[in-house]
């Protein structure tokens, strides 16, 4: 199976609505992984054939490679309601990064992609971005110049459907805010040290009846479009995973 080497990333940058240091401790690092297949042992999920689930009809789709545009990643304190609506508070903790180009492992391995310091405490939500890459925007300059091929988009994915090769790519630009629970806890002296994102990549290219459909359909303008955009709206969980096998 052809795929890309994921890119692990060495610096976050780090801001904060306050000044970004632990009252009375240090920082602690906490990565965020990617995955998608949660279950350990099995064969992953871009390999298995899927048939469409409509009578007399059936399909065959191979995943050779995922990537995904994304930018800003949050967590966010529990004590905290909305962090935009607090100003210079030491208890509102926000940490952003990209825009970068994350390669979803799809050999069922978790892969780690960010790596951030954060102070101890309670965490019950991260947000993040599923970011469109603007064409002129200055804070994507550094971005487009590195991946020329991305502007206007935010998701490309290639492989074969029944046979033929697609390649899928949509201009898909939406936050994400997902719940962590029970809450990611940092402590002093340790504690969780691991977010994991599982995207049910499984899910993304199948319309309403379930059935998979040609990725190529959920390109600009193609019949599956918002079908598709909506799929990969739902398709992702976060949850503390300390042992990153894929499993809450």
């Amino acid at each position: 199976m052809k795929r890309q080497l994921p890119l692990l990333l060495a610096i976050a940058i780090l801001a904060s609505c306050g000044d970004g240091t632990a009252p009375g401790g240090a920082l602690k690092n906490v990565a965020v992984s990617f995955a998608t297949q949660g279950a350990p042992g099995t064969a992953p999920q871009a390999h298995i054939e899927r048939a469409g689930s409509l009578a007399g009809t059936s399909a065959t789709l191979i995943l050779e490679s995922v990537q995904v545009v994304l930018r800003e990643i949050e967590l966010k304190r529990a004590e905290i309601t909305d962090c935009d609506l607090v100003a210079e508070s030491d208890t509102c903790e926000k940490f952003e990064i990209g825009p970068v180009l994350v390669p979803l492992p799809l050999d069922g391995s978790v892969r780690t992609q960010v790596a951030i310091d954060i102070p101890a405490g309670s965490y019950d939500e991260i947000e993040f971005e599923i970011h469109k890459v603007s064409s002129d925007g200055p804070d994507d300059a550094a971005f487009r110049q590195a991946h020329p091929d991305f502007v206007d988009i935010s998701i490309r994915a290639t492989g074969t459907f029944d046979g033929q090769a697609f390649v899928f790519e949509t201009d898909l630009d939406v936050e994400q805010e997902l719940d962590l629970a029970p809450p990611l806890l940092i402590g002093e002296d340790g504690g969780s040290t691991n977010v994991t994102l599982l995207v049910d990549v499984d899910s993304w290219f199948r319309d309403q009846s379930g059935a998979l459909v040609n990725p190529a359909s959920g390109n600009k303008g193609g019949e599956n479009e918002s079908v598709i955009k909506e799929n990969i709206k739902v398709s992702i969980e976060a949850f503390e995973d300390e042992d990153k096998d894929g499993n809450r």
